[in-house]
């Protein structure tokens, strides 16, 4: 197994008395932070209605919201994502989370639009700072499972999160409430055992000259991202059309309005992902985007289709498709790029996969929102993003067929 000890406390922390988790809890504590990160971004989705309700907000506002978010997590990518390459990547994730923690009390407490997009903005920036940093830090203790986590655990937490959110709102009072004291409980129990958790890197100079945006990646990963860009900006466009649209496209298809259906799309999706990763995951990464890349191309087909003649059923089939697409398709593009980088390289190479992935979430998001704020019809908008889509998951494919042709060359 491919692992990295934890340094000693005499180097980076001052055991005392105090418990140390072992190496392994260290690996699923992180892992289990990623999927409640995710889960927190993903547990508005099924609320919207809710908000909408209570504050007349136009579908635009929801895209809004969501691109704001998205917006957020890119600014912190930029600025802080290299940070525990240099601090290490304790301080970076006790931080985070306990900004999370402080974020859903201002979730659970806001009273109109401009409170939710604070706390869309706060939570963006703590997500960010993040999401390199334990990515990186699963690496360091499990290079081979560190891999996996990194793309099952963000499917596995934006699956839990909208479908969990959806439940409370459905079954359980003050859902705009209680659904964010929990998460807010979970982000505390975390923050603590990051607390016993020892540091994995040591050390280094040139933590605030890190906090310049730029993009200084290492050579040995700069032709493998450049071929894996195609594989991330369609898989994550994807997740933008998802995570803005579908609640109000399968309210819609449904003629219901049910607040469990409003993050069932989402779950249905990113739970399709995650089946894929773990049924592909021994495949050369490669194969992987390729597979990715076709399940993406057809999924997103159907998913049009289904929009075209208002059928729940293929809208949903079309959705596991294009979800295994995306599970298959980010998880080979991370597999790609980031175990080429070394230990103290990984938080960067990881920083530039999400601003990449982001952008590709956000952009399209956004400029959906601009179109229902010029007249647009929703399914119409819906139809024109999921061929953006097709056209990204095609051009994914050629890629990745081609370079595979000339390595066998």
């Amino acid at each position: 197994m491919n692992s990295v000890t934890p340094l000693s406390s005499s180097r980076v922390a001052v055991r005392g008395r105090m418990p140390r988790l072992s190496p392994a809890a260290a690996f699923y504590l992180q892992a289990s932070i990623t999927v409640s990160f995710l889960a927190g971004s993903s547990a508005p989705t099924p609320l919207y209605p809710l908000y909408q309700a209570q504050w007349d907000l136009s579908p635009v506002t929801v895209t809004e919201i969501f691109g704001i978010y998205a917006l957020a997590v890119l600014a912190a990518l930029l600025v802080a994502g290299r940070l525990s390459d240099h601090v290490g990547r304790r301080p970076v994730l006790l931080a985070a989370t306990l900004a999370q923690a402080v974020t859903m009390a201002i979730f659970a407490t806001v009273d109109g639009v401009g409170g939710l997009m604070v706390a869309r903005v706060l939570q963006g920036l703590s997500t960010g700072a993040a999401v390199a940093a334990v990515g990186a830090g699963v690496m360091d203790l499990d290079k081979a499972r560190g891999t996996t986590a990194n793309a099952i655990a963000p499917l596995t937490g934006t699956a839990l999160g909208a479908v969990l959110a959806g439940l409370f709102v459905q079954f359980l009072p003050a859902p705009t409430h209680l659904v964010y004291g929990v998460l807010g409980i979970v982000f505390v129990l975390q923050a603590t055992g990051l607390f016993l958790m020892d540091e994995t890197i040591a050390p280094r100079a040139g933590a605030l000259a890190s906090l310049k945006p730029r993009f200084d990646l290492p050579p040995a990963v700069r032709d493998p991202l450049l071929r894996a860009i195609p594989a991330l900006v369609a898989t994550w466009a994807l997740a933008g059309l998802y995570g803005s649209l579908a609640p109000t496209l399968v309210r819609h298809l449904l003629g219901s309005k049910a607040s469990l259906l409003g993050g069932l799309a989402l779950f249905v999706l990113a739970a399709s992902g995650g089946v894929a990763v773990l049924l592909l995951h021994r495949h050369p990464p490669r194969r992987m985007m390729s597979v990715g890349a076709a399940a993406l191309f057809t999924g997103v087909a159907i998913v049009v289709a289904a929009l075209s003649y208002r059928s729940p059923i293929a809208f949903f089939a079309g959705t596991a498709i294009a979800g295994m697409g995306f599970g298959a398709g980010f998880q080979g593009a991370v597999r790609t790029v980031v175990p080429l980088a070394a230990p103290h390289e990984r938080a960067g190479v990881l920083a530039v996969i999400f601003v990449v992935s982001y952008v590709a979430m956000g952009a399209p998001a956004v400029f959906a929102g601009s179109l229902l704020a010029h007249g647009g019809n929703v399914f119409a908008t819906a139809r024109e993003f999921g061929a953006v889509v097709m056209v990204l998951a095609a051009l994914a494919l050629a890629g990745s067929l081609t370079s595979g042709a000339r390595r066998r060359a």
